[in-house]
């Protein structure tokens, strides 16, 4: 699994990034393409310790039994679950969340390991930070093909 700790791979997810439009379509899902965007800056957010999400109590009993599907090749799944703290009711600007997500990207590559988060997961729990770049990786590569980018 690519990571978002690596050059090419944090690049091309920029990229992508750059192919949205506030008009852009999902394949699946509720988010409108402002949301998703708000949506994957708090989970960097969360990645890097700036929200720190409670466990979830299905984390607490699953999560150990699940966390290699955070960062292994397979993708995620359609419509999963989402913490309630990385959940977006309102329609954000795009614009402004695309700038702030691409600036977040940034910043957690340049931090390197070392910025990531000590604080659990709140469904998969500890995470090394090898783990935390290959989940953020996934978990924006999983957003973007939701909107075709």
């Amino acid at each position: 699994m690519k990571s978002l700790f690596e050059e090419a791979a944090k690049n091309e997810i920029l990229n992508r990034l750059d192919k949205l439009s506030p008009e852009s379509t999902r394949l699946w899902g509720k988010m409108q393409v402002s949301q998703m965007v708000y949506h994957c800056g708090r989970a960097l957010d969360m990645a890097m310790g700036t929200i720190n999400p409670k466990r979830v109590f299905m984390g607490k009993i699953l999560g150990f039994l699940l966390k290699s599907k955070y960062s292994n090749e397979s993708p995620f799944g359609k419509n999963g679950p989402t913490s309630i703290e990385l959940r977006v009711d309102s329609l954000p600007d795009f614009e402004l969340e695309r700038k702030r997500l691409k600036d977040l990207i940034n910043r957690f590559s340049a931090n390197g390991e070392a910025g990531t988060t000590k604080h659990p997961h709140p469904f998969f729990g500890s995470l090394t930070p090898t783990e935390w770049g290959k989940g953020m990786y996934k978990h924006l590569d999983h957003h973007l093909k939701q909107f075709n980018a």
